[in-house]
């Protein structure tokens, strides 16, 4: 069976704060292979003491992981990348400021390797809003906040506590499909987006090189032990709901027709595939700290 590589897209306008979130994943990747596809490098959006070698449209960076250049052919630069002696355990691709990345989202579709996570978009608290309503930007930006399957509201640090507290009952008002985080600096708990290694779960996760103690302490995860057969569509479809709270969800069940199944929840998309051979039954869920509850999570879902 053929290995499907999890892809992340990466939205939101300029000045945003996008490769900046990027360099942050790739410092604390934690020995997870990633590979970052930008459309054109123009001013290196790689931090420069992450970079091991240049070659081309490929940079080599530290810890395995890769940036590369893919311009006018997504598909084909994708195709390259299986090639490589290590593939990439999870792939991001930075889309520019100005477009949408729901369009890159559907390109992916007819690629059997790869299978899309989630649409992240960052907004800048600082001047979405004023953004939004502009003539010539102001239906890109209203399109990507559209497209996402969740919400990274970056630098809230510059508003004032009132001033934040607008911003998010904008979004929660104009788009409420998605599930909504903040962050300083583009920082954010890396696993919300990919999977870490890492030794044994745990109920808070864990701190990584780099993060600030408030970043980490923002979000908790849970595991849920599932013991009986279960419908995977209709848990997942229940862990994406609103109802639950979740910013991601994934892990692994038996079900109905007693095989094991992968469920992966990011925001409010979901999906459902064939398990691999010697995985560890259950789901490990992440949301806000203070919202999230296992208790909560079963009766939401009827387990």
């Amino acid at each position: 069976m053929q290995s499907i590589t999890p892809i992340t897209i990466i939205g939101g306008y300029l000045g945003s704060g996008k490769t900046t979130l990027i360099n942050h994943l790739l410092r604390n990747a934690n020995g997870v292979r990633l590979a970052v596809l930008v459309n054109d490098f123009g001013e290196l959006p790689i931090d420069a003491d992450l970079i091991e070698a240049q070659e081309g449209d490929v940079i080599s960076l530290s810890g395995g992981c890769v940036c590369c250049s893919y311009g006018d052919d997504l598909s084909l630069s994708l195709q390259k990348l299986q090639t490589q002696d290590s593939p990439p355990e999870h792939i991001f691709i930075e889309a520019s400021g100005v477009a949408l990345p729901g369009a890159i989202g559907q390109s992916l579709s007819l690629l059997r390797a790869y299978q899309l996570e989630g649409i992240v978009v960052l907004a800048d608290t600082t001047s979405v809003q004023e953004a939004s309503i502009q003539k010539y930007i102001g239906d890109t930006i209203q399109r990507q906040l559209y497209d996402a399957d969740l919400i990274v509201l970056n630098k809230v640090d510059l508003l004032s506590n009132s001033q934040a507290k607008a911003v998010r009952q904008w979004i929660n008002q104009h788009y409420a499909q998605a599930p909504v985080i903040e962050s300083r600096f583009s920082k954010i708990e890396p696993e919300i987006l990919f999977e870490l290694k890492r030794d044994a779960a745990s109920s808070r996760l864990d701190l990584h090189a780099g993060h600030t103690h408030d970043v980490a302490a923002l979000f908790s995860s849970v595991k849920l032990n599932i013991e009986q057969l279960v419908d995977a569509c209709d848990l997942a479809e229940k862990l994406a709901d609103k109802q639950c709270g979740l910013v991601r969800a994934k892990g692994f069940v038996l079900d109905h027709d007693n095989a094991f199944k992968t469920i992966q929840v990011v925001g409010r998309r979901w999906s459902v595939t064939d398990a691999p051979a010697g995985i560890e039954p259950g789901v490990v869920c992440i949301a806000a700290s203070q919202s999230l509850s296992e208790a909560h999570i079963r009766s939401v879902c009827g387990l």
